[in-house]
C-alpha cells in the first residue's frame, strides 16, 4: 500500500479499530474519485469514519443532517439580494466542499434526495440556470439506516447508482466492544492528524486511473454485468454505470496493491460493494431466499475469469 495512505489508514484506525476491509474499501473509492453509501444502524462508526477521513486528509468537510425540512437550496445554495450591489448573490451551499457527509440521507424527502444527483456525476452545481463547479477533490459520504427504521425512505434507483460502493461497518467484534467501554485503545477524532494533502490524493487519484486494464479483463467485466440482466433471479442487473465504477474499483484497488495492471482478483475483491446495491432481487430470489450476495457469487463461479 502506498505510504500516504497506509498513514491515512493507521490514522482513521485510531478511532474506528477492527474494520480494516472497510476502511481499506473507503480508500479505494477516494482513488477511484467515487462516492461512499454507508447503510448500518445507528452508533456504529459511520460519522466518525467521514470525520476521521476528512482530518486525516486535511481538506475540507462539511456534515448535513438530513432531515424531512431540509430543502435543496440547503444543499445547492441560493441567490439572495443584495442591497449595496443592487444585485443577485449567490450564496454557496453545503455541498461546496471537498468532503460532503451526507448524514441519515434517507430521513429527507425524495426531492431534496435529488438535489445530489447532478453534483455526485459531474461535480457541478446548477442554480438558476447558472452552473458553478466544485474544487476538487470531491466525493460525498452519505450514512443511511436500514430501509424500514422509523421515518426512513428508499433512495431511489438512480441515485443508488450514483454510489460507487455501498458498505456497512457492523457491530464492533468483542474484544473491540470491550475496549470501547473501558475507554482503552480508542482516541478522540480530535487526535486524527493531517497525513496527506489534497494534491497528494489528486496525484494518487491520476495514478490510479491510468492503471493497465487488457481487452481481456474489460471483457470480463462486462460478460459480469452481462449475466446479471440475464438471470431469472434479478428484475435489474448491473448498469453500465455500474460496470464502469468496477472497473475504476478494481484499478483503484490494484493501485492500492501496489500493482500497474488489472487482475481478476480485483475484480472478485471490489464486485460485492459495487454491485450489492444495484441489483433488485426478483420474487423467485426472495421465495428461495437468496440475497444480492448469493446472486453476484453465482455470476461469478459461472462466469470464466481471464487467466
Amino acid at each position: 500500500m502506498n505510504n500516504g495512505l497506509n498513514a491515512v489508514k493507521e490514522e482513521i484506525k485510531k478511532v474506528l479499530r477492527g474494520k480494516d476491509d472497510v476502511i481499506e474499501m473507503v480508500l479505494c473509492t477516494l482513488l477511484a474519485s467515487g462516492h461512499i453509501l454507508l447503510e448500518d444502524i445507528p452508533g456504529v462508526g459511520k460519522t466518525t469514519l467521514a470525520v476521521a477521513l476528512s482530518r486525516s486528509l486535511g481538506i475540507g468537510y462539511k456534515r448535513m443532517q438530513f432531515t424531512p425540512d431540509v430543502l435543496p437550496s440547503d444543499i445547492l445554495g441560493f441567490s439572495m439580494y443584495d442591497r449595496e450591489k443592487n444585485d443577485f448573490t449567490f450564496k454557496p451551499g453545503a455541498v461546496f466542499t471537498n468532503l460532503f457527509l451526507a448524514d441519515e440521507i434517507n430521513r429527507t424527502s425524495p426531492k431534496t434526495q435529488a438535489a445530489l444527483l447532478e453534483v455526485m456525476e459531474e461535480r457541478k452545481v446548477t442554480v438558476e440556470s447558472t452552473t458553478y463547479k466544485l474544487k476538487p477533490p470531491f466525493f460525498v459520504i452519505a450514512t443511511q439506516n436500514p430501509i424500514g427504521a422509523s421515518g426512513t425512505q428508499k433512495l431511489p434507483d438512480s441515485q443508488l447508482d450514483r454510489f460507487f460502493v455501498r458498505l456497512t461497518l457492523g457491530y464492533p467484534d468483542h474484544t473491540a466492544a470491550a475496549e470501547i467501554l473501558k475507554g482503552h485503545s480508542f482516541e478522540s477524532v480530535g487526535s486524527v492528524n493531517k497525513v496527506l494533502s489534497a494534491e497528494e490524493l489528486l496525484s494518487l487519484q491520476e495514478t490510479a486511473a491510468n492503471i493497465y486494464a487488457s481487452d481481456e479483463i474489460c471483457d470480463y467485466i462486462v460478460s459480469l454485468c452481462e449475466a446479471t440482466r440475464n438471470t431469472d433471479m434479478l428484475i435489474q442487473g448491473i448498469s453500465p454505470r455500474g460496470s464502469i465504477a468496477l472497473l475504476k474499483l478494481a484499478r483503484a484497488y490494484a493501485c492500492l496493491c501496489g500493482r500497474d495492471f488489472v487482475i481478476p482478483e480485483d475484480i472478485h475483491k471490489v464486485i460485492h460493494p459495487v454491485c450489492n446495491h444495484r441489483i433488485i432481487l426478483s420474487t423467485k430470489a426472495k421465495a428461495a431466499g437468496r440475497s444480492a450476495q448469493d446472486i453476484i457469487n453465482d455470476t461469478l463461479s459461472f462466469v470464466t475469469a481471464p487467466l
